[in-house]
């Protein structure tokens, strides 16, 4: 029970924590202002449902005796003292306005402030997932439990569902809790005596609802307790089994030509299994869990009048407050019953809200994991190494205390057997590798960093050839002339049209329209991982050499298993880093 009660405080404080950071953001007014609109409206109705308690008890008693006259004004006049009452009663047909009015301005504002609040909550979780590279230092982690699985989901669909579902809860529970208060001593009132045992219970309709309600409450946590870590697992077993589809969409030419379908098909034949069997236990218990709560809500229906129905036989009651007294119990037992008619919503919303949770304590520590490893120091002249030390995440040492500084305006080549940690190196050198230890002072000027296997972001190809950098930075006469120096001129007619370039070019294509970045940027210092390696020989002394030509000023740094004649040569292998005195003529 302690250990309930410490979950249910847990995802509590966890959603408070993320739901407050927008109520006391920029937009605070705003957002404090249509929720204390929702929440006023959302009251007014349930004052509409207590006045047509009353109409409804009007209306039957006045059926009852045949007063044909109050019944048609009870229907359409705007107000009328029905017989045996000292308060005036509304028309249903303005009540029905009334209500319709409020309910559609509630669920309306509730829609805009769900939206209002995703969009502050998106923003601010893609900023803190790309600041500081978190994206990546996240994905670098060799502690299984440290890796956030599908960053994606938890920033679309997570958020979604946590605002709305935030909202809707929210709501509800309020309205229940209004409900409750404004109904419990009309039920109180209304339900008369009982004796028992010579014991003489006052408002025995209302302990009876409160009895119902606690034993309903109980006995839906007993069985539906297992439901929140089993939707937890379900949220990322689909994004699991979505990933590995988009896996095939983004690589179907690598899978195709190496004949993998068979294998593709095992994969994610097996990641939605996973899917199913999680959703088969979901099943199972959510079966047990509808049996008692669709029958507890039945039961509901006529339990009240069962219960009171020998007062009305006793004379003690007339038909109206027959018909009023199920609807003020329903009430009353419904909002005390809040917590079983909202179970389902709510193991999905805990769910939900853990892996949120967790995403942005995994955000915030890699941020801070983001400010170590080697220290950068003020841009100097020259790309300087002081007791570079680089490690994996899990302690492996790729380079231990190395020292050396490279002028610039020099051609470089950095070999060394693969697995040694050239590509860390550049990394390190970028200030994006948080493992290690020493200092890196970088060149000044811009630097350009190209991998192996090039990035192209959606849209045109002139914003490929543009990246970083805006589209509207570089003229459409410099993307073709990078394109037709690179011998990509039979692209030239492409340049603003829209598509996955990753998969439209091949690799020796996209390695070239990569280093047409190179060409548009001019930038002090190139690094090369490995850039011309989808290049036949020829090719790639080609562009080697056009590179050369065209930026006259800039220093390149290319890693190559391969010596580079003419070029300075650094060997990395074993940890060390050695610098061949000469360049290799």
């Amino acid at each position: 029970m302690r250990e309930r009660l410490t979950n249910f405080l847990t995802g509590l404080a966890e959603a408070w924590s993320l739901a407050k950071p927008y109520f006391t953001s920029e937009e605070r007014w705003v957002a404090r202002g249509l929720l204390a609109a929702i929440v006023t409206l959302n009251l007014m109705l349930v004052g509409l449902n207590v006045v047509l308690t009353y109409w409804n008890r009007d209306f039957f008693a006045a059926i009852q005796v045949y007063d044909e006259k109050t019944v048609v004004h009870l229907l359409y006049y705007l107000y009328i003292i029905p017989p045996g009452s000292t308060r005036p009663m509304p028309g249903f047909a303005e009540l029905v306005v009334v209500y319709i009015l409020i309910a559609v301005y509630a669920f309306y504002l509730n829609q805009m402030l769900q939206i209002k609040w995703r969009q502050w909550l998106t923003t601010h979780y893609v900023e803190n997932w790309l600041t500081d590279r978190a994206y990546y230092t996240i994905s670098l982690s060799h502690n299984p439990g440290a890796v956030i699985d599908n960053p994606d989901q938890r920033i679309s669909e997570d958020l979604r569902d946590f605002t709305a579902n935030s909202l809707a809860l929210g709501m509800d529970f309020i309205s229940n809790v209004v409900t409750l208060f404004s109904f419990v001593f009309v039920l109180y009132a209304i339900s008369g005596s009982i004796t028992v045992l010579g014991v003489t219970i006052h408002g025995y309709m209302l302990w009876v609802a409160v009895l119902y309600s606690a034993i309903g409450t109980a006995i839906t946590q007993l069985i539906g307790r297992k439901l929140v870590p089993l939707s937890f697992s379900q949220q990322r077993l689909e994004a699991n089994f979505r990933y590995g589809l988009v896996r095939v969409r983004e690589n179907p030419e690598a899978i195709a030509l190496s004949r993998g379908e068979g294998d593709e098909q095992i994969t994610l034949r097996e990641r939605f299994q996973a899917v199913r069997d999680n959703f088969w236990a979901i099943m199972r218990r959510t079966k047990l869990l509808n049996f008692f709560t669709i029958g507890f809500t039945q039961i509901a229906n006529i339990f009240p009048l069962v219960v009171i129905l020998p007062r009305y036989f006793a004379k003690l009651i007339g038909l109206g407050e027959l018909s009023q007294i199920p609807m003020v119990f329903g009430q009353v037992q419904g909002a005390l019953s809040w917590f079983i008619t909202s179970y389902p919503n709510l193991v999905a919303w805990r769910a939900t809200v853990s892996r949120l949770h967790g995403f942005r304590e995994a955000m915030v520590a890699a941020r801070a994991a983001a400010v170590g490893g080697p220290r950068l120091g003020q841009p100097g002249t020259a790309l300087v190494l002081d007791n570079l030390t680089l490690t994996l995440p899990d302690g492996r040492k790729l380079l231990d205390h190395a020292s050396l500084t490279l002028p610039p305006g020099e051609k470089i080549t950095v070999t060394g057997p693969s697995g040694s940690g050239k590509s860390t190196l550049f990394r390190a050198i970028a200030g994006i590798w948080p493992f290690g230890g020493g200092q890196i002072t970088p060149p000044s000027g811009s630097l350009m960093f190209l991998p192996q296997k090039p990035y192209f972001p959606l849209g045109s190809l002139k914003r490929s050839i543009a990246y970083p950098a805006q589209d509207s930075t570089i003229s459409d006469d410099m993307a073709l002339d990078a394109l037709s120096a690179l011998g990509l001129g039979h692209l030239a007619s492409r340049l603003h049209e829209a598509g996955n370039w990753g998969l439209q070019l091949s690799g020796g294509e996209q390695q070239r329209l990569a280093l047409a970045r190179a060409l548009v940027a001019t930038p002090d210092w190139l690094f090369l991982d490995e850039a011309t390696s989808a290049l036949d020989q020829e090719l790639a002394a080609k562009v080697q050499a056009t590179l050369t030509k065209r930026l006259p000023h800039t220093t390149i740094v290319a890693i190559s298993h391969h010596d580079g004649a003419g070029q300075r040569q650094l060997h990395l292998a074993d940890g060390v880093l050695t610098p061949a005195a000469e360049p290799v003529a």
